[in-house]
């Protein structure tokens, strides 16, 4: 199975990187190594292709921006940790439903580690704690690569998620690791989600 290569890339503007994504997989070819981003986002409201304004309820001063993935409205602000998978998912033999199903049980077989117990919902992509959601996801798939990827709640303000029906629902409640007892510290949670995001993607075969 081809390397993955990981860049850390600290506090980025979504815009930025929401353009360097596209422009990565526009680019690439079949020789191109797999690469999985780690970073996090000012504070900003996305909706996904289908999203609906009327799940924006009061975004007050944050930005809203209608990117190119799937899903509806999520928010993303400092302390939540993104990972955004640039995969060559014809290479890796994986389908889009295997790859969603991987994302999801790496955040659980994450979380378990900590001894928080986590499960996925067959009716919204993401991953719950107790009901409450902890990790949202979101893909685009263009010539064969996917774009966009997850954000795990780890230690942000999560107030602004009342601004909204998270991912178009109304009520949802959010939580995030820290105040699961989990720790606080993104570069150790990144640290931890690579080392089972890798693993898994090298064992892919049991997604087919």
């Amino acid at each position: 199975m081809s390397p993955i290569t990981i860049r850390r890339l600290g506090l980025q503007p979504y815009n930025k990187i929401w353009r360097e994504m596209q422009r990565f997989t526009d680019e690439r070819d079949a020789l191109t190594r797999d690469e999985i981003w780690l970073l996090e986002h000012p504070a900003v409201f996305t909706l996904g292709q289908a999203g609906k304004s009327e799940h924006l309820l009061d975004p007050g001063d944050i930005p809203i921006i209608h990117a190119d993935r799937g899903g509806q409205v999520t928010y993303h602000g400092p302390g939540q940790l993104i990972a955004y998978l640039l995969l060559d998912l014809r290479r890796r033999k994986l389908g889009i439903r295997p790859l969603v199903s991987l994302m999801e049980e790496s955040i659980v077989e994450l979380l378990g580690g900590h001894g928080i117990d986590a499960a996925p919902r067959a009716d919204a992509p993401g991953v719950y704690v107790a009901g409450c959601k902890i990790a949202s996801l979101g893909l685009r798939v263009r010539r064969g690569c996917s774009f966009h990827g997850l954000s795990l709640n780890v230690n942000m303000d999560l107030a602004p998620f009342s601004r909204i029906n998270p991912c178009g629902h109304p009520g949802l409640k959010l939580t995030q690791l820290s105040d699961q007892g989990g720790p606080a510290d993104l570069r150790l949670v990144s640290g931890e989600l690579i080392s089972i995001l890798t693993r898994r993607l090298c064992s892919a075969e049991k997604y087919l």
